[in-house]
């Protein structure tokens, strides 16, 4: 039995550097994509604040080194660990998530050095304001999921904005112009 693996491993390495030479497609894992960001509280501290919901689909060649995200951030889902801060960050003088409650990143190119994927490009839309960004993508890799036994990437993309740009403007500058993204995302194979 012990000699049968080695020749499973090699199998299954085998058929995942083939399946990886063609467009795949990935769904978010929402579990593990939990999106976040940071700004300067008074100068006192740097604040970090989540989103408990996000989905959507990635497709990636990497032979091609081209890809595309849909990425859809639930706005209502705000979790900076205090009630009454995320009714604050809900209501119309921030969010506004009654009128608009998703946050959308749709790709509009990616970026690779080599074969790891640098970057990706696209249109940010917060608040019904859309602007193009570019996110800086770190640690980003694709295998097998030891749990799923299908392959599966993750990644920290992040970028800095104006919160201004989208029409986001109230407290500052108690609260900082400036917001860090952070979106770290794990995706499943389709």
């Amino acid at each position: 039995m012990t000699s049968f693996r080695p020749i499973v491993a090699v199998l299954a390495g085998f058929v995942f550097q083939t399946a990886s030479a063609e467009p795949m497609s990935y769904t978010i894992d929402s579990t593990h994509t939990l999106p976040r960001f940071e700004y300067s509280h008074m100068g006192f501290s740097v604040q970090s604040s989540r989103f408990n919901k996000a989905s959507g689909t990635i497709t990636i060649d990497r032979s091609a080194k081209t890809g595309s995200a849909d990425i859809v951030i639930d706005a209502r889902s705000i979790d900076t660990g205090v009630p009454m801060l995320n009714a604050n960050i809900q209501g119309r003088d921030l969010l506004d998530v009654i009128n608009h409650p998703n946050i959308t990143f749709k790709s509009s190119g990616f970026a690779f050095r080599g074969d790891e994927l640098a970057s990706v490009s696209g249109e940010l839309s917060i608040k019904g304001v859309t602007r193009p960004v570019e996110l800086t993508v770190q640690s980003f890799v694709c295998k097998p999921h030891p749990r799923l036994g299908v392959e599966a990437c993750g990644a920290v993309a992040t970028t800095t904005i104006k919160r201004t740009d989208f029409g986001v403007s109230a407290f500052i500058p108690l609260v900082s112009d400036d917001l860090r993204l952070v979106i770290p995302v794990e995706a499943i194979r389709r």
